[in-house]
């Protein structure tokens, strides 16, 4: 199959949406029911049994001739207003790369999977898919409510499957080789290499806190200057050295992307101010001493204009290494392209990060001219394409050789 066909199947999977004017393709909804069938009859094609598991992943299995097993994938759910390309790209590589194979039997069976559920859209927890393949689905997800009050377990049946069967979709007593995932870069750092693709070295791990400013409110046209107790100047002056303090560190980014100001009215000083901070590294000591000098800026300027600082909320998500050994073989498919080698981290998450716990990963990242994703601009160009899908072949001859040796 050409790459042209990868790229004419996006735009097809783009048509299944909740909202005619954007791709908007929720975890369990009904496109994804069109998205199910479209994608099973490729998989077909590609000389695949079909099947949808009990958390609605669809897995295309190639017999090989052992049980051991490759899995490649990416998800098939999307943002709100997405772009096309995003997660779907992946899984189009994947089943084209097993049709190349024409019914040739290699040393492994390979598993495609489109997972239901990454982007943690409907029912704010992301991974869905990946976790309940991984094994590391928990129970107590089951409870989660979406915005219309309908229950993930509820939404599960809905859609036909039982969620009682989820322990079923876990791969862990197989055995697994590796999980590989083709995905577009979401970033720019390629586009300004005039690199088609890259080998990613880890998926960045993240710290998420929830700020809280609290100075006193006042009237805005008689407190003095020198009186005030102002919580969001405070809080801005905190935003300003958060972006200081990462633009000095290698590899790390720091974002403050929500804030919320009370009273709010604009003839009161802001009494009390919540807001987001996100950092994020491939090296977890690297993003926690960051992290610390962080918090500390925020304590000494609270201190100095006489606000409380505090936490009110913290989340960590460790940082997931590439596997080595895999990696290495995806390296040396990308130079049989003549391509240079570049290593990059990922500073979003993947569900490659989930999967880790369960086999070795390895990821691939094709250019994304803009570095726009998550949008109706994202973009991919075909001479890209046609090199990654040139480049997953090349890997999964390269385990074969290794299998067979």
């Amino acid at each position: 199959m050409s790459y042209q066909t990868v790229l004419e199947r996006c735009e097809i999977l783009a048509g299944f949406t909740e909202d005619p004017s954007a791709i908007t393709r929720r975890f369990l909804t009904a496109p994804v029911r069109q998205v199910h069938e479209q994608v099973g009859n490729w998989m077909r094609r590609a000389g695949m049994q079909v099947r949808i598991d009990a958390i609605g992943n669809i897995v295309g299995h190639y017999p090989g001739v052992s049980a051991e097993t490759l899995v490649i994938g990416s998800h098939l759910d999307t943002v709100p207003n997405a772009g096309k390309y995003d997660g779907v790209l992946g899984v189009m590589l994947a089943i084209a790369a097993v049709e190349s194979l024409a019914g040739k039997k290699l040393p492994f069976a390979i598993d495609v999977i489109g997972f239901s559920e990454e982007e943690g859209v409907r029912f704010a927890m992301p991974y869905l898919g990946s976790r309940a393949v991984a094994g590391t689905f928990d129970e107590s997800f089951l409870q989660l409510k979406d915005a219309d009050g309908t229950s993930l377990n509820d939404a599960i049946a809905q859609f036909g499957v039982d969620p009682r069967e989820i322990p079923s979709a876990s791969f862990r007593n197989r055995k697994i080789i590796g999980f590989i995932e083709a995905h577009i870069e979401q970033g720019p750092v390629l586009e300004g290499l005039n690199l088609p693709v890259g080998v990613v070295e880890a998926i960045a791990g993240q710290s998420k806190l929830t700020l809280i400013f609290t100075g006193r409110a006042g009237h805005a046209g008689t407190v003095p200057m020198n009186r005030r107790r102002d919580a969001l100047a405070a809080a801005a002056e905190f935003i300003v050295e958060v972006e200081e303090i990462g633009k000095n560190i290698p590899g790390l980014v720091a974002t403050v992307g929500q804030i919320f100001c009370l009273p709010g009215a604009t003839n009161v000083i802001p009494a009390n101010v919540k807001c987001s901070l996100d950092v994020r590294h491939a090296e977890d000591s690297t993003r926690s001493a960051v992290l610390a000098k962080i918090v500390d800026a925020g304590k000494s300027l609270a201190q100095r204009r006489q606000i409380d600082f505090r936490i009110d909320g913290r989340s960590d998500q460790p940082a997931v290494p590439m596997d080595r050994q895999i990696s290495a073989f995806l390296a040396g498919a990308v130079k049989e392209q003549g391509i240079s080698v570049h290593r990059l981290p990922s500073g979003a998450g993947h569900d490659a990060a989930i999967m880790a716990a369960l086999c070795p990963v390895a990821m691939l990242f094709l250019r994304n001219p803009g570095g726009i994703s998550h949008h109706p601009d994202e973009s991919v160009l075909a001479g890209d394409v046609e090199i990654a899908l040139a480049v997953l072949s090349s890997l999964i001859e390269r385990l074969a050789q290794e299998h067979r040796s």
